[in-house]
C-alpha cells in the first residue's frame, strides 16, 4: 500500500517543496544529482509544514497518535524524525551507521550499489509491541529503509508506516521495502 498527500494543501506543499529542494549536479560524484534540502530547512514555514505532514502519518483519521516511537535514519533523517516525534508526543530513536552507538545494539548489514553497509539501533530503544513510524529524507533504492525495518523487527516492534520527504521514483525504493505502507510528500521521476 502506498499513499501520498491529495488535498489542496498537499498540492501547495508539493509546489513549495519543488521550489525549495535544490538539484546539485555531480555531487557527491559525477552522474549523481543530489537533492539538497537545506533551502527547505532554512524556510521556517515550509519546514514546519513538512514536519506536520510527516507527523500526520503517525495519527489516525481522528487525529489520535497511533505510534509509540519515531525512528530516523542517519543523518538527514534525524533532522526530520526528531521534530516529528516531538509533534506526536512520541519518543525518537536514531538508527546509526555501524560503530556510532555506545550501547548494546541490534545490527543489520545490507547491500549498497557500491558495497555493503551496516546500521545499528540500541537494543533498549524499542519495546516489544511498539508501533513505529519510520521517517527519512529520501527514499532511493530502499536499502536503508528495509534494513531499518529489520532492526525494528529484531526489537519485536512493528513498523506502521514509512514517511519520507522525497521519493526518487525512478529507483527501486518501493519495490525494496515490500509491503510497508509508504507516504512520500513529493515524488521525483528523473
Amino acid at each position: 500500500m502506498s499513499t501520498s498527500p491529495t488535498s489542496g494543501h498537499a498540492t501547495e506543499l508539493e509546489a513549495t517543496l519543488t521550489a525549495l529542494i535544490r538539484d546539485v549536479p555531480d555531487f557527491p560524484k559525477p552522474g549523481i544529482v543530489f537533492k539538497d534540502i537545506t533551502p527547505l530547512l532554512a524556510d521556517h514555514d515550509a519546514f514546519s509544514a513538512v514536519i506536520e505532514a510527516l507527523a500526520a502519518r503517525g495519527r489516525d483519521a481522528d487525529g489520535r497518535v497511533v505510534v509509540d516511537k519515531v525512528v530516523g535514519m542517519e543523518a538527514r533523517g534525524f533532522i526530520l524524525a526528531a521534530p516529528v516525534a516531538l509533534a506526536l508526543g512520541a519518543g525518537f530513536v536514531p538508527v546509526r551507521k555501524a560503530g556510532k552507538l555506545p550501547g548494546d545494539s541490534h545490527v543489520v548489514s545490507y547491500q549498497l550499489e557500491y558495497g555493503e553497509a551496516s546500521l545499528e539501533m540500541h537494543r533498549d530503544a524499542l519495546a516489544a509491541g511498539d508501533r513505529v513510524l519510520l521517517v527519512d529524507d529520501v527514499l532511493a533504492t530502499g536499502g536503508t529503509v528495509a534494513a531499518t525495518a529489520q532492526l525494528v523487527g529484531q526489537a519485536q516492534a512493528t513498523v506502521t508506516e514509512v514517511a519520507v520527504l522525497l521519493e526518487l521514483s525512478f529507483l527501486p525504493g518501493r519495490r525494496s521495502i515490500g509491503a510497508l505502507p509508504l507516504t512520500a510528500l513529493i515524488s521525483v521521476s528523473e
